[in-house]
């Protein structure tokens, strides 16, 4: 690792602080996406407030056990979605993450289907490659003004992480991509038929606007991370084009197998990573 995260929290609610105290270091985070705010399968949940080098992070971290695991969730966009995709602090979320102790990140989140004839709303897309298309509005490392560092990104996900997604999500008999090519653009708006049709026509699978670069910020911090994709809508490639309401609309018809899938994982996440993105970094500084 090129730097510690170092820990600066104040609980919520101040009678929790040993409570929250004994929890740390948390195992596992998640990230909240579009229609997927509630942490309600987290027992005796405690709320901080992480501060970062970076400015705040989106929303309070809410902390406590999931399936006997250490678990810690923050909204993305915040609890009510007041925050764009463009807008996030990534950089704050992830470090919020990291000092909490946080060695894994399930990373749920709405999409377009860029592939309507295979890929159908309501399944998941286990991403296992990224195609950034934010065009450097974000910002996406640790590295600026201390060591020089360059982030290994042949494979911008955790592949024991998506194994662990697809098995899970074949146990519950749920339709499953085990990978695909996410698209990420800047947003807040939605892609011209022409940009669509140019990313359909790579063959990539899913469109969507905050796996980049929350996976990459993950792996420079040393965290194995996830994304789970659920297609909303089909972007242009239907009659009616793609709208925030559609997104919304389609997600809460589906937000109950989110949250199932992304807590059955829980129970079969090794303590111990069996990949490299923990380590990814150790031979990247200059």
């Amino acid at each position: 690792m090129a730097f510690e995260a170092k820990l600066n929290l104040v609980p919520i609610d101040r009678a929790q602080k040993e409570y929250i105290e004994s929890l740390l270091p948390i195992e596992i985070g998640m990230f909240g996406g579009s229609g997927n705010y509630d942490p309600t399968v987290i027992e005796d949940p405690a709320e901080v407030k992480v501060f970062t080098p970076y400015g705040a992070t989106s929303d309070h971290f809410i902390l406590g056990k999931a399936k006997g695991r250490s678990f810690v969730f923050l909204a993305r966009h915040a609890r009510g979605h007041t925050i764009l995709p463009h807008q996030i602090n990534y950089q704050a979320n992830i470090w919020g993450m990291k000092a909490l102790g946080v060695k894994r990140i399930i990373s749920p989140a709405a999409c377009g289907s860029l592939q309507p004839e295979r890929i159908k709303l309501g399944e998941f897309v286990i991403a296992d490659q990224i195609f950034d298309r934010t065009f450097g509005q974000r910002k996406d490392t640790f590295f600026e003004g201390g060591p020089v560092g360059h982030l290994p990104f042949a494979e911008p996900f955790c592949s024991e992480l998506r194994k662990v997604a697809k098995a899970t999500a074949d146990s519950l008999e749920y339709k499953v991509h085990e990978k695909g090519t996410y698209v990420c653009i800047n947003g807040p708006r939605f892609s011209t038929r022409a940009e669509s049709m140019f990313f359909h026509n790579q063959g990539w699978d899913v469109i969507g606007m905050t796996a980049y670069p929350e996976a990459a910020l993950a792996r420079e911090a040393g965290i194995c991370f996830v994304n789970i994709s659920m297609p909303t809508d089909y972007d242009v490639h239907a009659e009616e084009h793609v709208t925030h309401e559609m997104v919304l609309k389609t997600m809460s018809k589906n937000v109950e197998r989110v949250r199932k899938l992304t807590f059955a994982m829980i129970d079969n996440i090794p303590k111990d990573a069996g990949c490299d993105c923990q380590t990814a970094m150790i031979n990247g500084l200059f």
